[in-house]
């Protein structure tokens, strides 16, 4: 068996990248995809010769290759001058008598691939073979349909694409396997006629498709299930594929660096990022995409409509309540307007200290074990300090420790006495025990406490972080006025608005997914509790922190589900004050991915 690689491509879209270099000399963790695809071909110790379609930048690919090979592979060499004005169609057709004199490996050289699948194809009974995977968002380019027994029975070239038939769909990897019979009596005698009748700037794939029009199912699926591809077109696809392939030290940073967008990796089951599992129904989903279109085209109100609807939202007054572009952007506003000293028990959600100086931080720190701590504990230690403002997020993040709301009333009452402003982030408030009597959104609350400031994140407790949504309410009305003028005027985007504005026909459903989300969290709890290496807290949010007992470090466990499970968790060695206690954070999710969470860990 031989193998063609097709690289004469100029990888425009690359950019700066292969200003130098044709596309397969991108290095990817270090490595050159050349390199990667000619050591996987001599690992496999059965090809006879490797012949390379070069074009763009051949002379610096073949000094590159040079004589490196030489003892594990027989390489040859075919030169597209006409790189720039056609497509692979005719850098394969530049091979065709090669093609037709023995079974072939066919690759593109635009890939990154764990060397696994070629054995995968190799193996497979078929002569004539396609590695696929099951369609994902990613995924761009030529998709095929399946028969029953797995056969393609349709090439679906990108401009006949349909989001109607997404789920039918499978995307070729570009790696084929042609018997020589196939070559010789079929695909190059079609090859040949389609270059003479369309010319040479297509790709040969459309000679497939026209072969299975005519002759039916012939050509295998083999799935590329549980091994890693990526295809590298732009610096997008490069940047996830450095993260999907990089090794054990520096994958995590990769990961954590990226501060979410998580679905650019359709097969990694997060634990890391906090959302609702049950909320929104698919009933509110489907109101959200028939409006799509509008929403899409359309300004979204200002500051005065979209108070509106957070006050009707939360029962609160519109002139009490700001809504921000997530939390976060009112956290820096907030933080950024508060003056002296802040009281902030640690560990905490970092989007807050980070916001100050560490000069003006009074940090209060528990001694329990299982990171306990109560409202008196903080009126007890902050009595004699001198702040001017009190932090509590409740339930706490990354511990989940819950203050009652009748003790944070207390503490509201007595930071009143003191002078001192109360902030308490309520944003996982939601998930507690007895949740629709814990939140302080309220507006007789508000009044009654007017130092008091509450903030909620809607993109955690309600399952929309994609829709970046957060609120802050106060009584105090110069300090919310001046908020709502530290934002941007457009802070918050028509879906966004949309969703607020729908919200009330299904607080029902809220209710029901939060009831559903307590019981999840019991059952998950006695799951992850039965793991010999892991002590776990107990938590009122929606999620565990975890104590990881040997043999494992939390950097280790954190590293291992990543690489074998594609599991994601946070590990929060790191965080301020939990340096060396060797905890990880993981998410509630629903049963399903629970489950497969604990299997994982089981089978660590």
């Amino acid at each position: 068996m031989q193998a063609i690689i097709l690289a004469a491509g100029m990888g425009r879209r690359l950019g700066e990248v292969t200003r130098e270099d044709t596309k397969c000399m991108v290095p990817v963790c270090g490595q050159r995809l050349i390199d990667r695809t000619l050591n996987a071909l001599a690992d496999l110790g059965n090809i006879s010769r490797v012949l390379i379609v070069t074009g763009y930048k051949a002379d610096r690919l073949k000094a590159h290759i040079g004589t490196r090979y030489d003892d594990r592979l027989k390489i040859a060499y075919r030169h597209n001058p006409d790189y720039a004005r056609t497509n692979n169609i005719y850098s394969l057709s530049l091979a065709k008598e090669e093609m037709q004199q023995e079974d072939t490996l066919l690759i593109e050289s635009d890939l990154i691939f764990d060397p696994q699948l070629l054995r995968r194809l190799i193996s497979s009974p078929e002569p004539d073979a396609a590695l696929v995977a099951k369609y994902e968002p990613w995924m761009d380019g030529t998709m095929v349909r399946l028969d029953k027994s797995g056969y393609i029975v349709s090439f679906v070239p990108k401009r006949a694409f349909s989001y109607a038939d997404a789920d039918f769909y499978y995307k070729t990897v570009n790696i084929y396997k042609f018997s020589r019979d196939f070559s010789r009596n079929k695909y190059v005698p079609f090859l040949e006629a389609y270059c003479k009748a369309m010319g040479n700037n297509e790709y040969y794939e459309q000679v497939l498709r026209v072969l299975t029009l005519i002759d039916g199912a012939g050509m295998k699926a083999v799935p590329a299930d549980g091994l890693k591809w990526y295809e590298i077109d732009d610096v997008q696809d490069l940047d996830i594929a450095e993260t999907i392939f990089a090794d054990k030290e520096e994958i995590m940073r990769r990961y954590n660096q990226r501060y979410g967008g998580h679905w650019r990796f359709p097969r990694m089951l997060d634990f890391c990022y906090l959302v609702n599992p049950y909320f929104p129904t698919e009933r509110m989903r489907d109101e959200l995409r028939a409006n799509f279109d509008t929403l899409l085209t359309e300004y979204p109100s200002g500051m005065y409509v979209n108070s509106l609807l957070a006050g009707k939202y939360f029962g609160v007054k519109q002139e009490h309540i700001v809504v921000g572009n997530g939390a976060a952007e009112l956290i820096k506003s907030l933080m950024e307007k508060t003056k002296g000293r802040v009281g902030i028990p640690f560990p905490t959600f970092e989007e807050y200290p980070n916001r100050r100086e560490g000069t003006d931080i009074e940090p209060f720190l528990t001694s329990d074990p299982d990171l306990r701590y109560s409202a008196d504990d903080l009126m007890s230690f902050f009595a004699d300090k001198d702040i001017s403002a009190l932090l509590l997020i409740n339930p706490d993040n990354p511990s989940g420790n819950f203050i009652p709301k009748a003790d944070v009333l207390r503490l509201a009452a007595w930071a009143e006495q003191q002078g001192v402003r109360l902030v308490v982030d309520e944003s996982f408030v939601d998930f507690s025990e007895g949740f629709r009597d814990n939140s302080l959104l309220n507006e007789e609350v508000l009044r009654q406490y007017p130092h008091l400031i509450v903030v909620k994140s809607i993109s955690k407790s309600y399952g929309v972080p994609g829709l970046r949504l957060g609120v802050l309410a106060s009584a105090d009305q110069p300090l919310v006025d001046w908020i709502k003028h530290d934002v941007s005027i457009w802070n918050i985007n028509s879906f966004a608005e949309f969703y607020m504005q729908i919200y009330g026909k299904y607080v029902a459903d809220y209710d029901h997914a939060c009831d559903c989300f307590v019981e999840e969290r019991k059952r998950f709890m006695n799951r992850l509790s039965k793991v010999p290496f892991l002590r776990v807290l107990p938590s009122q949010a929606n999620y565990f922190l975890c104590q990881v007992l040997p043999p494992y470090t939390s950097a280790e466990l954190t590293r291992q589900l990543l690489m074998k499970h594609d599991i994601l968790i946070r590990d929060c060695n790191t965080k301020k004050t939990l340096e060396g206690r060797n905890v990880v954070r993981i998410a509630v999710r629903d049963s399903k991915d629970n489950d497969q969470l604990v299997e994982a860990l089981k089978h660590l």
